[in-house]
């Protein structure tokens, strides 16, 4: 049963480091790799990523792109009075070159992120969560189509008015 207070209940503070040392920089590399983008995106985007219990700052990402720029990994160009970090063929070299190095950081994030983003789901939810994948597991190997296609609609609609109760 739910209680009011498992549903009010504040995200839990973070104990431990979200991010493994060297991994914001292996990440920045990765998220540039996809496409140029400003300080501010990066921030926001390493945010959403943590479904914002964790968020790093302004002092931690611009330095990196800072010795990035001195390395000549990225180029920066003045875009309505911010900068746009774009990988040079140096920075691409160089992405490549830690291609180990950054798809383990980047697959370390993504569990960090799923860790930290179960442990402040309210008790009640993380139930139905377990409910939900059990149900799965049960039909699996024995997908009809008609059967997924109405059980990843529910699903679909499922998402959409919980992203609705969000706002």
């Amino acid at each position: 049963m739910t209680s009011p207070r498992d549903l009010d209940r504040p995200a839990r503070p973070l104990t431990a480091r979200p991010l493994s040392r060297g991994d914001l920089r292996l990440l920045v590399l990765s998220l540039l790799a996809d496409q140029p983008r400003h300080g501010y995106e990066l921030i926001q985007l390493i945010s959403d990523m943590f479904v914002r219990v964790y968020t790093p700052s302004a002092g931690s990402i611009y330095p990196v792109l800072a010795q990035f720029e001195a390395a000549g990994w990225v180029g920066a160009v003045e875009d309505g009075g911010r900068k746009r970090y774009a990988l040079t063929a140096l920075g691409l070299a160089e992405l490549e070159a830690q291609r180990d190095e950054v798809d383990a950081a980047v697959h370390r994030v993504r569990d960090s992120a799923r860790t930290i983003t179960k442990a402040n789901l309210p008790p009640s939810v993380r139930d139905a969560l377990r409910e939900l994948k059990h149900a799965l597991g049960l039909c699996h190997g024995r997908w009809q189509d008609d059967n997924a296609a109405a059980v990843a609609e529910a699903l679909r609609e499922a998402a959409a008015r919980i992203r609705a109760q969000g706002r």
